[in-house]
């Protein structure tokens, strides 16, 4: 067996893993970093961890840093454990009234979905959902659709960066702003856009955007931000309410104080970010003033690559222009498209047990069976290929 201790990637070296979109990979210097961090708690737990102490300018210094990858403020800034916690805690602090309506897409994250029907049955309005179709040919498509679906008691609008069964980069600048000028507010579950895309906060103007710093940053599990504009902070509660709420020293700001201290933690997932930033930075390095450029292009090339091996072997019409992909793919298989749940299970097992492929393939809709591909640092175009001939065998 050949010696992986000084490999930069942990993952399996038998193993396909093409879904990095689920749960990323992280690094081996980022999770020695993080270990670092734990051993130091360890050492003087109530130094490390108490916020009145030595916890929240560690804190800073990686809000300091996801401000700088996203051009937005740090004290616009929170923590959280992952993006679906970000927009629990936007969706359940929404001051909702009878008759108001929520508008979400049909490519929205089910977590997300779930997370919204719950906060407007509680508050006696309406979830609408946008029919965004797929296959889609422009960005114009998706503002239709949402435009479409815009009533005049329409109050919020959920929409994703990219979406993660379908792999699309929607156009958000045009639908931020096509909320704002209806005066309706904009919850942007952004999981997979920090390290797929560049992102300026700071010109998109959401009023709510919430992301994982597990996914294409490559930090450890459990970890993500959430951004909220200035006027909206005082409405936003986390879904933990603690010591924040009414003791000093948790932070500068009503906002940050309560999303600060959950109650006893372990941070060093988020301490460990920078670090996965800084190796991200080094693979592909650049002189554009985003340093993660290079490894963007190059795994959106990856990943237009892997797709077109793909089409071509099976002879499919293209489900994305290239323009609206990052690096991720969703590729409806038109042969699987009558296949049913126990079919569908059976093509999982067997890529993941015959052929040591790790990447989802589900039903999207009625007319659309799927499999999708991610692109990272640790893949190879030879996977794509080796892909093309188990799918092959399994037609």
């Amino acid at each position: 067996m050949n010696d992986t201790r000084h490999e930069p990637w942990l993952i399996r070296s038998d193993l396909n893993f093409l879904n990095h979109g689920s749960f990323g990979a992280t690094p081996r210097c980022v999770i020695e970093d993080q270990r670092h961090w734990q051993t130091l708690l360890e050492e003087d737990p109530i130094e490390f961890l108490a916020p009145e102490r030595s916890l929240l300018p560690k804190l800073n210094f990686v809000r300091q840093t996801v401000a700088d990858e996203i051009h937005a403020s740090p004290p616009d800034i929170a923590f959280v454990r992952n993006a679906t916690e970000g927009v629990n805690a936007v969706v359940r602090s929404w001051p909702l009234q009878p008759g108001d309506e929520i508008l979400v897409t049909n490519h929205g994250y089910n977590a997300c979905i779930n997370a919204v029907a719950q906060a407007a049955d509680a508050a006696g309005t309406s979830v609408v959902t946008a029919t965004i179709p797929f296959p889609i040919r422009d960005p114009d498509e998706v503002v239709q659709a949402i435009e479409q679906s815009i009533t005049p008691k329409t109050r919020w609008i959920l929409i994703d960066h990219v979406t993660s069964p379908t792999g699309i980069v929607l156009p958000i600048a045009e639908l931020i702003e096509l909320a704002h000028s209806k005066n309706i507010r904009v919850m942007v579950d952004g999981a997979h856009a920090p390290g797929m895309l560049p992102l300026n906060l700071s010109e998109l103007q959401p009023d709510y955007y919430t992301a994982n710093h597990h996914k294409w940053w490559c930090g450890p599990k459990v970890s993500g931000f959430l951004y909220v504009d200035q006027d909206c902070q005082d409405d936003v509660l986390p879904s933990i309410i603690s010591h924040g709420a009414n003791t000093e020293g948790y932070g500068p700001s009503k906002f940050q104080s309560q999303f600060n201290w959950p109650g006893t933690f372990d941070p060093s997932p988020l301490l460990a970010l920078p670090t996965a930033i800084d190796f991200l930075a080094s693979l592909y390095p650049t002189d554009d003033s985003n340093r993660l450029a290079g490894l963007m292009r190059h795994n959106h090339e990856l990943a237009v690559a892997g797709r077109r091996i793909i089409l071509e072997r099976f002879n499919l019409s293209e489900p994305t222009p290239e323009s609206m992909l990052g690096s991720l793919a969703t590729i409806p298989i038109s042969s699987w498209a009558d296949h049913s749940p126990d079919q569908i299970q059976a093509i999982r097992t067997s890529l993941r047990d015959e052929h040591c492929f790790e990447l989802p393939v589900f039903r999207f809709d009625a007319t659309n069976v799927c499999l999708r591909i991610s692109a990272q640092a640790y893949n190879k175009l030879e996977q794509y290929e080796r892909l093309a001939d188990a799918v092959a065998g399994l037609l």
